[in-house]
This record gives structure tokens, C-alpha cells and sequence, in this order.
């Protein structure tokens, strides 16, 4: 063969080669600017339509979303373990369905939605960390049995999920610093704190790891992390969705709801989680008691028209209630000081971002009342008085004794297990140095459940609907934190972060549903929140509210993440135990 043929037509076959590379590359890279362009922000309506359209398989969405997961986790850590299997799994087969059923296939209303889960949230065969070292020890890891309620609810909706979120230990911070994965970073700018105890999941759907997660809150921690995250945060009507399967800290104060980046898909997500379970007795009744579903009825963006709100004088002074409370065995005299110690300030940056967000639901229609009887002082001391610490090891034995794994089934075997007893933090006893011991009860037979908790959460209750009456108020408008998230790369008040703090526990104390929603952000680029909360069962009037509120403002932007910064470490994410 002729040396100048054969080196041109070899020439010809290297350019055609680099040419194949070079177009299938520019190809790939143009398909995945396409799906980015489709799947960022995306919403469950539009997530439904490109199925229906069948433009995306739900495998494709669900490797787009893992993909985004693998690429920037390491820097923000908010996943801490990837069902990359089992989500996948998951989409074949309803891919698979959807293709067997072909045009009179139906899908769940959260049919292909990639979701994530919080790490207090039983899922069966996987460990539930509750972002605790202690149970994920070799050998005595706590993987679940089976799934807790609402997450049997999500699977039946059609939902895909992804894996568990990052927490704090016990879900007991307001920042999200765990023992089981470390910390997690502020999706807006890593060195600050995403809130906790949620914010593992508010990181990740904020930075569009997954649509939507679940969160819960004993004190603030499905509202708090929301509002540094630009996202909707719901805690329902404490009996309107079932905890069972979620390991508590404190069962008489613990809710779950959804955490979204809009109010409908927030609505869509609470109408799949709601529903009585004979596992959670604070259920019972809720279907005759709760307003009507689908939630998504309520969405109307002139909700507010002729809506009167209130907001809190103990909030704007920066009065607050001890967490879980002052149970009445406290002596009259340490009250005023454990009062005093819980006095969370509200600082000037965030009444003034307050005062700026009040202005879309004005403009949207509604009245904002200030007035110094609104929730005074005095309703902070009444709520405060509500006192579950008492009970909290209850709650700890009923979660062993249904999810825990075949070694231990209850306090004691744990202890038994591994040598070493649970924390005070989730069965009582010496919680603080400078105070007794909490002696512990079961409180459906504590004759003193009724001084410690059932009275003084009628009083607070009926103070509470007392001004909406007197007032006619429809609910009560506040911020979601008492201060923008900290650095916490700097000291702050002279130690190491543990914020940011709200003064919004008493919610959680009587049981009102409340909702957080974008209300704009600080000059630094941080986002701020806006809660408001109303009546019981009245879930669908807020979503409304909101809902009006997030179309009048159109508040939320998403977070530009980085790939590389302070939080970056080897191993990005664990894998799926």
C-alpha cells in the first residue's frame, strides 16, 4: 500500500473519530444544559406535564437530581446518606407502569417526584442516624423495620426518595451540626448556618438536590430553616399528619410537614402526608375536624383580599418561652430567671426586613395591626408553662419498642446493647448541671399531666383565640428567626455558633399550624422569612394566605452554589448502608 495513501486515509479516520467525540460531546453537553434548563426550580405541575409529554423518563429526573447530588454535596453537605439504588429502582419501575399503561395510566399526584428525608424519618432498611453517633456504631446501627406513616403515605403518591438529610443530634440545634456527618452549610453562602434542626433539608432543596423533603419541628425547626433558605416551610395542625415512625425529642411537641420551594407543591405535598393513623393517637378525628383537601383549592392569589393579622408584641420586644417549657414542679422563684434566660432579642437588620416584608401582604390586600395587647409579654409567660420534659423518655421507648432495630427495643436494651445509656437529651434525667434532674413519667397516668401540660396549654390556647376574636384577626404575621443566619466560620456572642434563634416554640406548644414563606432578603444576600399562623385546622386558609403572599412578591431566587469552598472534603456523600 502506498506510505502517503495509507498515512492520509489513517489521517482521515483520526479526524472522524476526534469529529465523533467532539459532536456526541457537544451533543451530551447541549442535553445537559437542556435538562438543566428544564429541571432547575422545577415545580411538581411541571414535573407532571414533562411526563405526560413524555419529554423525560422518570429515571432521567431521578439521575439528573442524584448527579447534582454527587457534584455538590461536598461542599455543602447536606445529604447525608444517597439511596442511589433504590431511587433508581424506584424509576424503573414506574417507568415500567407508566409505559404498560400506556394513555389511561395514572399517575399519583407525586408520581416520579425525587424527595428527600430527614434523618429522624424511619425508612425502612436504611439507619436512622437521627444525627446521632450512637446510631450508627458498627454492628448496633438503628436501621429501621419499616417505614414511619408518612412515608408509606409518599411512596403510595408515587414519590421517589433519594436518600436522608443531615441534622443535628436528636434534632435538639437551631444550627445543623450532627456527631453522624458533621455540618451543613448556608446554600446561599457555605460559611453561614442553614438553621436546624432542618437543615439538612432546606440546603437541599433549596440548591434543587430534590423538589421538596420533610422536615419536623419541636421548636422552630421546620420554620426557621425554611426562612434562611428562601423556601416554604409548613408545620400542620399538630394532629393533622401522623409522627409515627419519626424518632422524637419530644413526642407532646414533635410535628413533621413539607419543606418546598413553592406553596403549591408545599400544598400538594401536606395533602399526601395528612391523614389519620391509629399509630399517633393525636390523629384521631382529624378528617371530620381538618378543613377539606385537595389543599390546592385554596390557592388563590387574592387570598388576602379583607385579611387582618396581628403581629406579636412579646415577639417585637424579644420575649420568649424556655424550650419544652416550665413544668410545675419548677419553684415559683426560678421561673422569672428561666424566663429571663430564654429572652432571644430581635435584631435591627431583621425587624427591618420584617417591616419590608409586611408591605406584599399589605399590597396584596391584607391589614397589619400593631398593638401592644397582641400576644403581650404576659401570653409568652402563660405558654411557657407547658411543661413536657417530664414525658419525653415516653416517646423514646415507643419509637425503640415499634422502629428500632432486632437488638434493642427500648432504652434499656440500647444501653445493654452497647454499653452505654442514651443521652439525657431523649430519656431525662440531668439535662443541665445547674439544674435537678428531670424525673420521668408516663402521661397518659401522671396525675400531674394535667398542671403540667393539659391546663396551661388551654390557657395559652384560649388567650390565643381570645385576641383573634377580640381583634377579629384571621391569624397573627411575625419573623420566622429573631436574626439573619450566623457566619460560622467567626465566634459569635463570644462562642461558637448555635443559631440562628426565633421566639416562635410557643406554636409548637399549643398545636397551631403555621407556615414560613419568602419575605425577601438581607442586604448581605442571606434570605429572611415570614411566618404567619392562625387557627387550628384552619391548614388550607394559610397555604392560601401564603400562596397569595408568594404571588404578590415573588421573593424567592435560588442560590448560586460553588463547587469548591470551605465545607469540601473527600467522600461527598455516604452511600446508601
Amino acid at each position: 500500500m502506498d506510505f502517503t495513501a495509507a498515512m492520509t486515509r489513517a489521517g482521515s479516520c483520526s479526524l472522524l473519530v476526534v469529529l465523533t467525540i467532539l459532536t456526541t460531546g457537544g451533543l451530551r453537553a447541549q442535553s445537559q444544559a437542556a435538562m438543566d434548563r428544564d429541571l432547575l426550580e422545577i415545580t411538581i405541575p411541571q414535573l407532571e406535564q414533562l411526563y405526560r409529554s413524555h419529554k423525560y423518563t422518570v429515571t432521567e429526573v431521578v439521575r439528573w437530581h442524584i448527579a447534582r447530588i454527587e457534584k455538590y454535596n461536598g461542599i455543602y453537605r447536606a445529604v447525608e446518606t444517597l439511596d442511589a439504588t433504590g431511587a433508581l429502582a424506584t424509576a424503573a419501575r414506574e417507568d415500567a407502569d407508566a409505559k404498560a399503561g400506556g394513555a389511561t395510566f395514572v399517575r399519583g399526584p407525586m408520581w416520579g417526584v425525587p424527595i428527600v428525608i430527614k434523618a429522624n424519618t424511619s425508612i425502612k432498611g436504611q439507619i436512622t442516624t437521627d444525627g446521632w453517633k450512637g446510631y450508627i456504631i458498627p454492628g448496633h446501627e438503628l436501621i429501621a423495620p419499616k417505614d414511619a406513616t408518612i412515608i408509606t403515605k409518599l411512596r403510595a403518591a408515587g414519590a421517589v426518595i433519594l436518600g436522608h438529610t443531615n441534622m443535628p443530634d436528636f434534632a435538639a440545634s437551631d444550627t445543623n451540626r450532627s456527631t453522624a456527618y458533621g455540618r451543613t452549610g448556608n446554600a446561599y453562602d457555605v460559611r453561614f448556618s442553614p438553621g436546624g434542626s432542618s437543615g439538612g433539608t432546606v440546603t437541599a432543596v433549596t440548591s434543587n438536590y430534590a423538589l421538596l423533603g420533610n422536615g419536623t419541628d419541636t421548636g422552630n425547626s421546620i420554620r426557621m430553616p425554611a426562612a434562611t433558605s428562601a423556601l416554604v416551610g409548613v408545620f400542620p395542625t399538630r394532629g393533622l399528619v401522623s409522627i409515627a415512625g419519626i424518632a422524637p425529642l419530644d413526642w407532646l411537641l414533635d410535628n413533621t410537614g413539607p419543606i418546598a420551594r413553592d406553596v403549591t407543591d408545599a400544598a400538594i405535598a401536606l395533602g399526601v402526608m395528612a391523614g389519620e393513623d391509629p399509630a399517633d393517637p393525636r390523629t384521631a378525628g382529624s378528617a371530620t375536624k381538618a378543613q377539606a383537601g385537595p389543599y390546592t383549592q385554596y390557592l388563590k392569589p387574592d387570598a388576602l383580599e379583607g385579611k387582618r393579622f396581628g403581629v406579636p408584641a412579646f415577639i417585637l420586644v424579644g420575649a420568649d418561652t424556655p424550650f419544652q417549657g416550665i413544668d410545675a414542679s419548677v419553684p415559683a422563684a426560678d421561673v422569672a430567671a428561666r424566663m429571663a434566660d430564654s429572652r432571644t432579642p430581635l435584631r435591627p437588620e431583621t425587624r427591618a426586613a420584617f417591616m419590608k416584608a409586611l408591605d406584599g401582604l399589605r399590597a396584596a390586600g391584607a391589614t397589619v395591626v400593631f398593638d401592644d395587647a397582641i400576644l403581650p409579654e404576659s401570653f409568652a409567660a402563660t405558654v411557657a408553662r407547658v411543661g413536657t420534659l417530664p414525658y419525653i423518655r415516653e416517646g423514646t421507648e415507643k419509637f425503640l419498642a415499634e422502629y428500632g432495630p432486632a437488638h434493642y427495643h427500648s432504652a434499656d436494651e440500647y444501653q445493654k446493647a452497647v454499653g452505654s445509656p442514651l443521652p439525657p437529651t431523649i430519656i431525662g434525667g440531668a439535662m443541665r448541671r445547674d439544674r435537678p434532674p428531670v424525673g420521668q413519667a408516663v402521661f397518659e397516668s401522671d396525675p400531674r399531666a394535667e398542671e403540667n401540660v393539659l391546663a396551661p396549654r388551654k390557657r395559652a390556647l384560649d388567650a390565643y383565640n381570645d385576641v383573634l376574636d377580640r381583634l377579629h384577626l384571621d391569624g397573627f404575621v411575625y419573623p420566622a428567626t429573631q436574626m439573619p443566619p450566623p457566619d460560622e466560620t467567626m465566634p459569635q456572642d463570644g462562642g461558637i455558633s448555635g443559631g440562628p434563634h426565633s421566639a416562635t416554640a410557643w406554636v409548637n406548644m399549643i398545636g397551631v399550624p403555621a407556615i414560613v414563606v419568602p419575605g425577601g432578603f438581607y442586604p448581605s444576600g442571606l434570605p429572611f422569612g415570614l411566618e404567619i399562623s392562625t387557627r387550628f385546622w384552619k391548614d388550607g386558609d394559610l397555604l392560601g394566605w401564603a400562596f397569595a403572599y408568594e404571588q404578590a412578591t415573588h421573593h424567592r431566587r435560588p442560590p448560586v452554589l460553588v463547587e469548591r469552598g470551605l465545607l469540601n472534603a473527600p467522600g461527598q456523600v455516604e452511600k446508601s448502608r
